[in-house]
């Protein structure tokens, strides 16, 4: 027998055997444990605000602006949060103090990422996941994807759902 002939028989005995097997009855099914539960709701709305500012590329830059026309970086996170009906304050700063702090390896797309110095923070942006953040970046650019810069200066923040 040849080796296509026998992967062919193991596959239609997989496919005959899950035929005959009934479905699981609903309240067989297993529970869904809170903390899974709130996980996943929370992946949910981090690519629901992370959607909400792709949706913003290109828009230009203009200083204490909150859209929809033009963004400053503080102005671009909270319209993205609104998006999720999620009120955030107006500066990065009012942002960074509201802000839940957690460390780069529990970071989700939508978490806001802030540039800090001593304990000011002086930008913001929201975290799109592999290292990038959708941002409004300064007077004469647009709202784009860019990777993380100056990581010696980078903290992460979650608001609460």
């Amino acid at each position: 027998m040849t080796l296509r002939r026998l992967l062919l028989l193991a596959a239609a005995a997989v496919i005959a055997t899950t035929l005959l097997v009934a479905p699981m009855p609903a309240s067989a099914a297993p529970a869904v444990s809170p903390s899974a539960a709130a996980a996943a709701a929370l992946t949910a709305r981090g690519n629901q605000i992370v959607a909400a500012a792709r949706a913003q590329r290109g828009k230009p830059y203009k200083y204490g602006s909150r859209g929809p026309t033009a963004f400053d970086c503080s102005g671009l996170t909270g319209f993205v949060y609104s998006k999720v009906k999620v009120n955030l304050p107006r500066t990065a700063q009012a942002q960074y103090a509201a802000a839940r702090k957690i460390p780069g390896s529990v970071v989700r797309p939508g978490d806001l990422v802030f540039w800090v110095s001593g304990s000011h923070a002086y930008h913001v942006a929201v975290y799109a996941g592999a290292g990038r953040v959708w941002h409004a970046p300064k007077p004469g650019d647009r709202v784009k994807l860019a990777q993380i810069w100056n990581w010696k200066q980078v903290r992460f923040g979650r608001i609460p759902a």
